[in-house]
């Protein structure tokens, strides 16, 4: 085993203090809130820059071990256990040695705080140069131990319709700059439009994130978008779980 994975086993050489923020993301076909995302701000709310910038290479293993160790912890005690609500949780993909052995902490965790983990995704942005072999191997890993697995900011990063080649996630989610001005924009609808046809047709649950207008939720609604997320709907909570505005009232205002 490695000095990284030994470096990563406990999270304890990250040593800058942090929480995490919860924003919704909402099923607009049923009402109800799908999932809570967490999302990393500092100790008394700060930005996520605060945090992220503290983060190296040399730290990045611990770091992100803490992160799924706060965002479960904290989302144990703020859920309600009787309901299906999921919770994301980012990871870096560069920060994960072997997949089956840097998971040991997150499962000790969802054991100790009763959290289930087929309520678990796992998210990473494709913004960044990575080994595709290797983000390959880590999603697969964590498919084939129940979790559920997406890609973030679809559309914006370097290799996103290569690794839907080779591997199908649960969910996608579209880059808000293919969201922000889609009700102005016909380019962007007639991108969005496609990208959520193959997205379909690969039995892939598209997400639309950045919403930020009723206008935009609009044209989302009338071309089949059901999970969205954005300020539009709810700003994320510090330390709690926002409650959205429905949907159909948003709806209803840009009418």
């Amino acid at each position: 085993m490695s000095t990284q994975c030994n470096a990563c086993r406990d999270g304890a050489a990250f040593q800058l203090p942090f929480s995490m923020a919860f924003q919704p993301i909402v099923d607009m076909r049923t009402g109800k809130i799908f999932a809570h995302e967490a999302l990393v701000r500092g100790p008394n709310g700060e930005g996520a820059a605060s945090v992220l910038s503290q983060v190296q290479s040399d730290n990045r293993y611990a770091f992100d071990q803490q992160c799924r160790v706060k965002a479960i912890e904290l989302a144990s005690q703020l859920y309600d256990s009787n309901d299906q609500v999921r919770l994301s949780i980012n990871f870096m993909p560069n920060a994960v040695y072997e997949p089956r052995a840097c998971i040991r902490l997150t499962l000790a965790t969802a054991m100790k705080t009763g959290f289930p983990l087929d309520r678990i995704i796992f998210e990473f942005t494709e913004d960044e140069q990575l080994d595709a072999k290797h983000v390959l191997h880590i999603l697969r890993t964590y498919r084939d131990m129940g979790f559920k697995t997406a890609i973030d900011d679809f559309g914006a990063g370097h290799s996103g319709l290569g690794l839907l080649t080779q591997f199908q996630p649960d969910i996608v989610k579209l880059d808000m700059a293919l969201i922000r001005g889609i009700d102005l924009d016909p380019v962007r609808r007639t991108i969005v439009k496609h990208t959520l046809n193959m997205l379909d047709d690969l039995q892939i649950m598209p997400l639309c994130e950045g919403v930020e207008t009723a206008g935009e939720l609009s044209v989302l609604s009338d071309l089949g978008v059901s999970l969205v997320q954005g300020y539009l709907l709810a700003k994320p909570s510090f330390e709690q779980l926002a409650v959205p505005v429905p949907a159909h009232v948003l709806l209803g205002n840009a009418a």
